[in-house]
């Protein structure tokens, strides 16, 4: 069978539950079993636990999965780089890339990221990635400025004249 599923608490509770049933209700550890969809030999170690006695051989034992590869203070730090500028870190522009933090994580910490896990990292600690507007380099705001006034108001008054009727 596989393993239930639910979170520590849950699974503590249907042991509780189990061990209740066989022991003060009078079903059978096959029937228990059957009921919780685990297996018997795992109702009789509950049972076998209860009654000697060590009630905390059912209590919730959570499963953190794996520690995190850097500290909460590593984290502060790694977070505290991205209120600053790139280039402070030696880089060509202020573009914070998930290979740049992965890069200066691995650098600081020798710790390796991935950085696209990295981007998913700092979007849960609630930075999202960004990139700077790119504007072309021969963009004059002046001569923009100059055609909204004088030449897009001429346009819009040819078009707003009616077109003559053909033939």
């Amino acid at each position: 069978m596989s393993r239930p599923i639910g979170s520590a608490a849950e699974l503590e509770r249907r042991r509780r539950l189990a061990v209740s049933r066989v022991v003060d209700d009078g079903v059978t550890p096959s029937q228990v079993a059957s009921e919780q969809r685990v297996s018997r030999r795992s109702v009789d170690r509950w049972v076998a636990a209860s009654r000697a006695g060590n009630r905390k051989a059912l209590a919730a034992v959570p499963h953190p999965g794996r520690p995190p590869k850097l500290s909460s203070r590593q984290e502060r730090i790694v977070l505290s780089w991205i209120a600053k500028c790139p280039t402070q870190f030696g880089y060509p522009n202020e573009l914070w890339t998930g290979a740049r933090v992965a890069e200066q994580i691995r650098k600081h910490f020798k710790v390796d990221f991935n950085p696209r896990y990295v981007l998913q990292w700092l979007d849960v600690r609630g930075i999202s990635s960004q990139k700077p507007r790119t504007v072309a380099r021969e963009r004059d705001d002046r001569e923009i400025a100059r055609w909204m006034r004088e030449d897009w108001p001429r346009i819009l008054k040819k078009r707003a004249t009616p077109m003559p009727a053909s033939c």
